[in-house]
Protein backbone atom coordinates (compact mmCIF):
# COMPACT_ATOMS: atom_id res chain seq x y z
CA UNK A 1 0.00 0.00 0.00
CA UNK A 2 1.37 3.13 -1.14
CA UNK A 3 2.28 5.73 2.01
CA UNK A 4 -0.33 8.47 2.49
CA UNK A 5 2.39 10.81 3.71
CA UNK A 6 5.02 9.93 0.75
CA UNK A 7 1.54 11.31 -1.43
CA UNK A 8 1.28 14.12 0.53
CA UNK A 9 4.93 15.11 -0.26
CA UNK A 10 4.91 14.26 -3.68
CA UNK A 11 2.15 16.43 -3.92
CA UNK A 12 3.69 19.44 -2.32
CA UNK A 13 6.59 18.71 -4.44
CA UNK A 14 4.07 19.24 -7.55
CA UNK A 15 2.67 21.76 -6.46
CA UNK A 16 5.59 24.15 -5.39
CA UNK A 17 8.38 22.56 -7.80
CA UNK A 18 10.72 22.72 -5.83
CA UNK A 19 12.23 20.27 -3.09
CA UNK A 20 13.78 22.97 -1.23
CA UNK A 21 10.03 25.28 -1.17
CA UNK A 22 8.05 21.67 -0.66
CA UNK A 23 10.11 21.19 2.41
CA UNK A 24 9.64 24.83 4.01
CA UNK A 25 5.86 24.45 3.30
CA UNK A 26 5.81 21.25 5.25
CA UNK A 27 8.24 22.60 7.75
CA UNK A 28 10.52 19.65 6.70
CA UNK A 29 13.86 19.61 5.67
CA UNK A 30 15.16 19.44 2.11
CA UNK A 31 16.90 16.16 2.75
CA UNK A 32 13.80 14.54 4.24
CA UNK A 33 11.68 15.73 1.69
CA UNK A 34 14.40 13.80 -0.90
CA UNK A 35 13.97 10.60 1.66
CA UNK A 36 10.69 10.57 1.19
CA UNK A 37 10.62 11.01 -2.60
CA UNK A 38 13.18 7.90 -2.72
CA UNK A 39 11.57 5.79 -0.47
CA UNK A 40 8.16 6.28 -2.70
CA UNK A 41 9.93 5.35 -6.10
CA UNK A 42 11.75 2.56 -4.01
CA UNK A 43 7.87 1.19 -3.07
CA UNK A 44 6.95 1.23 -6.61
CA UNK A 45 10.18 0.54 -8.57
CA UNK A 46 9.76 3.74 -10.91
CA UNK A 47 10.88 7.25 -10.75
CA UNK A 48 8.23 9.79 -10.03
CA UNK A 49 10.38 12.99 -10.39
CA UNK A 50 13.27 14.11 -12.92
CA UNK A 51 15.06 16.77 -11.20
CA UNK A 52 16.11 19.79 -13.88
CA UNK A 53 18.20 23.00 -13.33
CA UNK A 54 14.36 24.58 -13.92
CA UNK A 55 13.66 22.42 -10.79
CA UNK A 56 11.08 19.08 -10.28
CA UNK A 57 9.41 17.74 -13.01
CA UNK A 58 7.13 14.70 -12.78
CA UNK A 59 7.59 11.86 -14.48
CA UNK A 60 3.89 9.74 -16.01
CA UNK A 61 3.98 7.61 -12.89
CA UNK A 62 4.41 10.69 -10.72
CA UNK A 63 1.65 12.48 -12.67
CA UNK A 64 -0.74 10.15 -12.05
CA UNK A 65 0.26 9.36 -8.44
CA UNK A 66 -0.29 13.41 -7.68
CA UNK A 67 -3.74 13.15 -9.77
CA UNK A 68 -4.56 10.38 -7.47
CA UNK A 69 -3.53 11.81 -4.16
CA UNK A 70 -5.25 15.61 -5.28
CA UNK A 71 -8.46 12.99 -5.83
CA UNK A 72 -8.12 11.52 -2.45
CA UNK A 73 -7.77 14.69 -0.88
CA UNK A 74 -11.16 16.25 -1.99
CA UNK A 75 -12.86 13.02 -1.14
CA UNK A 76 -11.17 13.41 2.37
CA UNK A 77 -12.33 17.47 2.44
CA UNK A 78 -15.46 16.42 1.42
CA UNK A 79 -16.10 13.75 4.56
CA UNK A 80 -14.71 16.07 6.59
CA UNK A 81 -17.10 18.66 5.70
CA UNK A 82 -20.16 16.19 5.86
CA UNK A 83 -19.09 14.56 9.47
CA UNK A 84 -18.92 18.67 10.42
CA UNK A 85 -22.49 19.18 8.92
CA UNK A 86 -23.93 16.06 10.50
CA UNK A 87 -22.34 16.99 13.83
CA UNK A 88 -24.10 20.17 13.80
CA UNK A 89 -27.14 19.01 12.48
CA UNK A 90 -26.90 20.77 9.21
CA UNK A 91 -26.32 19.19 5.60
CA UNK A 92 -27.54 18.34 2.56
CA UNK A 93 -30.64 15.43 0.99
CA UNK A 94 -30.70 15.34 -2.72
CA UNK A 95 -32.88 12.65 -4.01
CA UNK A 96 -33.52 11.79 -7.63
CA UNK A 97 -36.69 10.60 -8.24
CA UNK A 98 -39.10 9.44 -11.33
CA UNK A 99 -41.89 11.91 -11.78
CA UNK A 100 -44.53 9.33 -10.41
CA UNK A 101 -42.91 8.20 -7.76
CA UNK A 102 -42.17 12.12 -6.90
CA UNK A 103 -45.61 13.15 -6.86
CA UNK A 104 -46.87 10.19 -4.98
CA UNK A 105 -44.13 9.66 -2.35
CA UNK A 106 -42.10 12.27 -2.03
CA UNK A 107 -44.68 15.59 -0.50
CA UNK A 108 -45.63 13.72 2.85
CA UNK A 109 -42.65 12.26 3.51
CA UNK A 110 -40.59 15.28 2.64
CA UNK A 111 -43.29 17.58 5.24
CA UNK A 112 -42.03 15.44 7.94
CA UNK A 113 -38.37 15.08 6.84
CA UNK A 114 -38.19 19.17 6.95
CA UNK A 115 -39.79 19.34 9.79
CA UNK A 116 -37.77 16.88 11.80
CA UNK A 117 -34.48 18.28 10.23
CA UNK A 118 -35.25 21.98 9.48
CA UNK A 119 -31.20 22.44 9.04
CA UNK A 120 -31.07 20.08 6.22
CA UNK A 121 -31.15 21.19 2.99
CA UNK A 122 -33.29 19.27 0.84
CA UNK A 123 -32.72 19.31 -3.41
CA UNK A 124 -35.02 16.93 -5.28
CA UNK A 125 -34.05 15.97 -9.17
CA UNK A 126 -36.42 14.54 -11.43
CA UNK A 127 -34.61 11.43 -13.16
CA UNK A 128 -35.51 8.45 -14.86
CA UNK A 129 -33.92 5.62 -13.53
CA UNK A 130 -30.68 5.05 -15.70
CA UNK A 131 -30.19 8.34 -15.03
CA UNK A 132 -30.78 8.58 -11.35
CA UNK A 133 -28.27 5.85 -10.37
CA UNK A 134 -25.51 6.74 -12.02
CA UNK A 135 -26.10 10.34 -9.63
CA UNK A 136 -26.29 8.19 -6.59
CA UNK A 137 -22.86 6.28 -7.65
CA UNK A 138 -20.88 9.48 -8.49
CA UNK A 139 -22.48 10.78 -5.23
CA UNK A 140 -23.88 13.99 -6.40
CA UNK A 141 -27.98 12.07 -5.43
CA UNK A 142 -27.97 10.49 -1.98
CA UNK A 143 -30.54 8.36 -3.23
CA UNK A 144 -32.92 7.58 -6.09
CA UNK A 145 -36.14 6.47 -5.93
CA UNK A 146 -36.55 4.40 -9.35
CA UNK A 147 -38.54 1.22 -11.33
CA UNK A 148 -38.00 -1.40 -12.91
CA UNK A 149 -41.14 -3.61 -14.71
CA UNK A 150 -39.38 -7.25 -14.54
CA UNK A 151 -36.89 -9.50 -14.38
CA UNK A 152 -33.50 -9.12 -13.07
CA UNK A 153 -32.64 -5.16 -11.08
CA UNK A 154 -31.20 -2.59 -13.84
CA UNK A 155 -28.16 -2.17 -11.34
CA UNK A 156 -26.94 -5.01 -8.66
CA UNK A 157 -26.70 -4.40 -5.23
CA UNK A 158 -23.04 -4.80 -3.43
CA UNK A 159 -19.59 -4.00 -3.15
CA UNK A 160 -19.35 -3.25 -6.92
CA UNK A 161 -21.68 -0.85 -7.41
CA UNK A 162 -21.84 0.79 -4.10
CA UNK A 163 -25.16 0.73 -4.13
CA UNK A 164 -27.72 -0.70 -1.63
CA UNK A 165 -31.65 -1.10 -3.03
CA UNK A 166 -34.25 -1.21 -0.45
CA UNK A 167 -37.75 -2.37 -1.99
CA UNK A 168 -40.78 0.63 -1.69
CA UNK A 169 -43.16 -1.05 -2.92
CA UNK A 170 -44.61 -3.26 -5.58
CA UNK A 171 -47.00 -1.38 -8.13
CA UNK A 172 -49.32 -3.33 -9.95
CA UNK A 173 -50.04 -2.47 -13.75
CA UNK A 174 -53.62 -1.92 -14.60
CA UNK A 175 -55.61 -1.26 -18.29
CA UNK A 176 -57.22 1.76 -18.77
CA UNK A 177 -59.82 1.32 -20.88
CA UNK A 178 -63.10 4.30 -22.50
CA UNK A 179 -66.03 3.37 -20.07
CA UNK A 180 -68.24 2.44 -23.12
CA UNK A 181 -65.21 -0.19 -24.16
CA UNK A 182 -67.21 -3.96 -23.93
CA UNK A 183 -64.22 -5.37 -21.52
CA UNK A 184 -64.98 -2.10 -19.49
CA UNK A 185 -67.17 -4.06 -17.02
CA UNK A 186 -64.63 -6.93 -16.23
CA UNK A 187 -62.91 -7.45 -12.63
CA UNK A 188 -59.80 -8.24 -14.80
CA UNK A 189 -58.55 -9.08 -18.43
CA UNK A 190 -56.24 -11.46 -20.39
CA UNK A 191 -53.13 -9.48 -22.46
CA UNK A 192 -54.43 -11.41 -25.31
CA UNK A 193 -58.52 -10.22 -25.24
CA UNK A 194 -57.01 -7.04 -26.17
CA UNK A 195 -54.86 -7.86 -29.47
CA UNK A 196 -57.12 -5.74 -31.52
CA UNK A 197 -57.21 -2.69 -29.62
CA UNK A 198 -55.06 0.06 -30.61
CA UNK A 199 -52.70 0.92 -27.38
CA UNK A 200 -51.77 4.73 -26.10
CA UNK A 201 -48.65 4.61 -24.54
CA UNK A 202 -47.61 6.55 -21.79
CA UNK A 203 -44.25 6.12 -21.11
CA UNK A 204 -41.20 4.22 -23.28
CA UNK A 205 -39.85 2.25 -21.02
CA UNK A 206 -43.85 0.82 -20.42
CA UNK A 207 -44.01 0.02 -24.49
CA UNK A 208 -40.99 -1.72 -24.65
CA UNK A 209 -42.04 -3.77 -21.56
CA UNK A 210 -45.70 -4.37 -23.35
CA UNK A 211 -44.50 -5.44 -27.04
CA UNK A 212 -42.41 -8.34 -25.23
CA UNK A 213 -45.50 -9.00 -23.40
CA UNK A 214 -47.40 -8.92 -26.41
CA UNK A 215 -45.11 -10.71 -28.80
CA UNK A 216 -45.60 -13.36 -25.90
CA UNK A 217 -49.35 -13.60 -26.14
CA UNK A 218 -49.08 -13.45 -29.94
CA UNK A 219 -49.99 -10.49 -31.09
CA UNK A 220 -48.31 -7.43 -32.31
CA UNK A 221 -49.15 -3.96 -30.59
CA UNK A 222 -50.65 -1.24 -32.13
CA UNK A 223 -50.11 2.16 -31.02
CA UNK A 224 -52.67 5.18 -32.02
CA UNK A 225 -50.65 7.30 -29.32
CA UNK A 226 -47.38 7.82 -28.13
CA UNK A 227 -46.27 10.33 -24.76
CA UNK A 228 -44.15 10.78 -21.78
CA UNK A 229 -47.28 11.29 -19.40
CA UNK A 230 -49.39 8.58 -18.13
CA UNK A 231 -52.09 11.32 -16.92
CA UNK A 232 -52.66 12.64 -20.78
CA UNK A 233 -52.71 8.84 -21.56
CA UNK A 234 -55.43 8.76 -19.47
CA UNK A 235 -57.16 11.25 -21.13
CA UNK A 236 -56.60 10.24 -24.81
CA UNK A 237 -57.90 6.89 -23.77
CA UNK A 238 -61.54 8.16 -22.20
CA UNK A 239 -61.68 10.42 -25.11
CA UNK A 240 -62.08 6.88 -27.35
CA UNK A 241 -58.18 6.67 -29.26
CA UNK A 242 -57.46 3.19 -27.22
CA UNK A 243 -56.71 1.32 -24.20
CA UNK A 244 -53.48 1.90 -21.97
CA UNK A 245 -51.33 0.47 -19.54
CA UNK A 246 -50.94 2.72 -16.67
CA UNK A 247 -48.91 1.70 -13.44
CA UNK A 248 -51.04 1.90 -10.11
CA UNK A 249 -49.27 4.88 -8.72
CA UNK A 250 -49.79 7.01 -11.80
CA UNK A 251 -53.91 6.31 -12.33
CA UNK A 252 -54.85 9.77 -12.47
CA UNK A 253 -58.66 9.96 -10.18
CA UNK A 254 -61.89 9.78 -11.20
CA UNK A 255 -60.84 10.91 -14.90
CA UNK A 256 -64.48 11.15 -16.56
CA UNK A 257 -65.10 8.59 -19.60
CA UNK A 258 -62.48 5.89 -18.14
CA UNK A 259 -62.86 2.57 -16.69
CA UNK A 260 -59.71 1.03 -14.85
CA UNK A 261 -59.41 -3.08 -15.19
Amino acid sequence: MIDAHRLRVLREVAAYGSFNRAAAAMLLTPSAVSQQIAALERQLGTRVVIRSTRGVVLTEPGRLLVETAETIAAELRHARERIDELASGRGRLTIATFTSAGRALLPGVLTRFVAAHPRVEVNVVEREPEDSLPLVRRGEADLAIAYHFDGPLPVLPGDRTGLRWTPLAEDPLSVALPTAHPLAGRACVDLADLAEQPWVIGCSKTETFLRGYAAAAGFELRVSGSTSDYHLAQALTAAGLGVSLVPAICLAPETPGLAVV
